[in-house]
């Protein structure tokens, strides 16, 4: 009932359109428009379930012999039964991805806090290294994010127009981009990794940084294979098959705890044991990303220099994303910044904080991965639908809601209840118990977040959600200066962050329910065009 309504609401009354066949993606039935049948004419709920069909409905509606009416009239009853429970069936479908994608996000912070549990039972100076080292690993891996955006976005719209061979010479193009992006950032870290940790975390810092560069260069071997497996994970996620690269990243988990137990605690490695063994793991991952791309009937070891033209396409999609992910990487790196600045004990806490709210928040990212693989077959594909993509985001934001007020209540008592897995120093612990209420709140919106950016960037609203991150970025920064220069802590910190991620959730939203915004707007050419712009 309420989907109905939802739809009622959103769509004209058919007697106010002027032109009938404004919907061309709708198969109307060869009687709307013939004189003697005005019963079927005048029923305007029928047209506006005929708009939420799923394709293989709409195909027996088109194919039915002779236009016999019995049959349509049996077609239009099932209908009925799928517009009333099209949402759940919706939700059953994004659980089907989501629920092997979630592996996937979680595997990379699993291995973080892996390391950090491992390395806090034995050194403090190693675990807070570890907050300089992430930043430098795993944030600046969040820089390279647009390639894995750009590569789901484009196979997905591909995908959409039914053009495979496109969809191969996209991926080779991709691939290239993340080869030589890997080598160039394993020479940056190679030949700046010491300075730029100096640079962030301080001089007087002599023992973390050097902890921190020990674990910078090791990690840094695994930056090729790293980018090129993001590039194949994404097109199989542009696919819609999550399993393939779920299974690449269940063996490399495996292989980074097992290592990481027996580098750090039996040999005594410490903080090199354990970059070792998220190393090793992140290599095997990138392999196995790539066969799972051969299995299905694409070279992913093809590669291919783009043309100018090509190249500036893929820029034109690919910079908004960056300044996005820039802005969002710049910010979390900021959050680190201002809490090495507090000491040591403090700075330890913010590790422990972050790492664990990383690992709870990776829980939405599929359903920003849903909406970028789902939602381009709804705005650009041969089929377009704007009601069912509406409908679809709502499903999602269902599903963000309840995940995120889950996650809020679990990952909020972990650290409040079992501090201990972490470190056993209590002054870490203190630390940590301050800054659990706007933990929960940053916590709990993250999801549905997640949701509404994701539909933004599969409908390729990019100077919008560039500008409103940017935006975000800026108001926080400033939010942090002068929480830090008031003296207000780690808890001012973390509620800087809590306003980060409100103002991410209302930007978008505000966006998405505008008569301008990607679900709304009949006119998609500014969204098409949006890439050119944008270079």
């Amino acid at each position: 009932m309420q989907t109905k309504t939802l739809i009622a609401h959103l769509l004209p009354h058919p007697r106010l359109l002027p032109n009938p066949n404004r919907h061309t993606s709708l198969p109307l039935s060869p009687f709307s428009f013939t004189p003697p049948l005005p019963k079927l004419r005048s029923s305007a709920p029928i047209r506006r379930r005929n708009i939420l069909l799923p394709a293989c409905l709409r195909e027996n509606l088109n194919c039915a012999p002779g236009g016999d009416g019995d049959g349509n009239d049996a077609a239009l009853v099932k209908a009925e039964e799928l517009d009333g429970r099209s949402i759940w069936d919706q939700m059953k479908e994004i659980a089907m991805f989501t629920g092997p994608a979630t592996g996937l996000w979680l595997c990379g912070p699993l291995m973080s806090l892996i390391d950090t549990v491992v390395i806090g039972q034995g050194s403090t100076i190693e675990l807070a290294a570890l907050g300089p080292g992430t930043v430098m690993c795993d944030y600046m891996s969040y820089v390279f994010m647009f390639l894995s955006i750009a590569t789901s976005n484009m196979v997905a719209t591909s995908l959409a127009r039914r053009d495979k061979n496109e969809v191969q010479h996209q991926i080779s193009i991709l691939l290239f981009f993340g080869l030589a992006s890997g080598f160039l950032m394993l020479l940056f870290t190679i030949f700046f990794g010491s300075r730029a940790l100096t640079a962030f975390t301080g001089s007087k810092n002599a023992e973390i940084i050097t902890a921190a560069n020990t674990y910078v260069q090791i990690r840094g071997l695994a930056w090729p294979a790293l980018l090129v497996g993001w590039v194949a994970q994404s097109a199989s996620l542009g696919m819609k098959d999550s399993w393939g690269p779920l299974k690449a990243l269940a063996v490399a988990s495996v292989i980074n705890g097992v290592g990481d137990v027996f580098l750090c605690s039996y040999l005594g490695y410490g903080i090199a044991g354990a970059a070792w063994a998220t190393m090793v793991s992140q290599v095997v991952a990138g392999y196995m990303m790539i066969e799972a791309l051969n299995k299905k009937g694409y070279n992913g070891y093809a590669l291919s220099v783009p043309s100018s033209k090509e190249f500036l396409t893929v820029l034109g999609l690919a910079a908004p994303v960056f300044v996005t992910m820039m802005s969002k990487v710049a910010f979390y790196s900021l959050l680190v910044y201002f809490a090495t600045s507090m000491g040591t004990h403090t700075m330890a806490a913010h590790q422990v904080m972050i790492q664990t709210f990383c690992m709870c928040t990776v829980w939405g990212e599929p359903l920003s991965q849903t909406a970028q693989s789902f939602m381009p077959e709804c705005l650009f594909g041969v089929n377009r639908s704007l009601p069912k993509a509406r409908t679809l985001l709502k499903s999602l934001v269902i599903i963000g809601a309840i995940l995120g007020s889950v996650l809020g209540i679990v990952g909020t008592c972990v650290p409040w209840f079992f501090p201990n897995i972490f470190t056993p120093d209590q002054n870490i612990v203190l630390e940590m118990h301050k800054v659990l209420i706007p933990y929960f709140l940053a916590l709990a919106v993250t999801p549905p977040t997640h949701c509404l950016e994701g539909t933004l960037l599969a409908g390729r609203d990019l100077r919008f959600i560039s500008l409103s991150m940017s935006g975000c970025f800026s108001l926080g920064t400033l939010l942090l200066l002068l929480v830090s220069s008031r003296g207000f802590g780690l808890g001012g910190i973390w509620w800087a962050l809590a306003g980060f991620q409100w103002s991410r959730f209302f930007l978008s939203l505000c966006r998405l329910i505008s008569p301008d915004g990607v679900l709304y707007s009949e006119d998609m050419s500014r969204y098409k065009l949006e890439k050119l712009r944008a270079v």
